[in-house]
């Protein structure tokens, strides 16, 4: 049975705090719906209504157009151990560039990582929780670091123009502010 929260208890926190990988989805007004897995030590709850994670460059930049162009946001974490548990966020999102003036406040709370491009910050509206009982086992081996090691081959440079070429816009070519207004 579903239960609704105005905020995130201590209980659900930790419940968060021990998944290895979240889901973050958006959508624009008009285009495709974008989800997409999230993992590593990039996530952090910055308050009990606030959350946030260290957006790595990835392939696409969905997220962030989305989030430009309405503020949409869910985020979903989901347990794979014996305890079975979905717990979903619903808020309205924010991107901080590191050229913002809010990155050096928000990026404190973060390791920085090869490759980090933004921060994708979300203000919870509502919190459910579901029973997750049709969610299979899973065990956790280990993180993946191919994202990491290929963001150190590159440099800061290559990262750079892999961005200004590849996270521009989204695939419905709406604009992700990355390196521009």
């Amino acid at each position: 049975m579903a239960k609704f929260y105005s905020e995130l208890t201590q209980q659900l926190q930790k419940f968060i705090v021990e998944q290895k990988m979240f889901f973050i989805a958006t959508a624009p007004n008009r285009g495709r719906i974008n989800l997409s897995p999230k993992g590593l030590d990039t996530f952090r709850i910055l308050d009990d209504r606030t959350v946030g994670y260290l957006d790595l460059t990835g392939s696409g930049n969905e997220t962030a157009a989305h989030i430009e162009e309405n503020g949409r946001v869910t985020m979903m974490f989901c347990s794979f151990s014996q305890s079975p548990m979905i717990l979903r966020l619903y808020g309205h999102g924010r991107v901080i560039r590191p050229r913002d003036s809010g990155w050096q406040t928000y990026a404190s709370h973060f390791e920085g990582l090869p490759g980090q491009r933004q921060l994708i910050l979300l203000e919870i509206e509502s919190v459910q929780t579901s029973c997750g009982f049709g969610v299979p086992l899973y065990e956790f081996v280990t993180e993946r670091d191919t994202l990491l090691r290929s963001a150190e081959k590159s440099g800061e440079d290559g990262i750079y123009q892999y961005q200004l070429k590849k996270n521009q816009v989204s695939i419905d070519g709406l604009p992700t502010k990355l390196w521009q207004d």
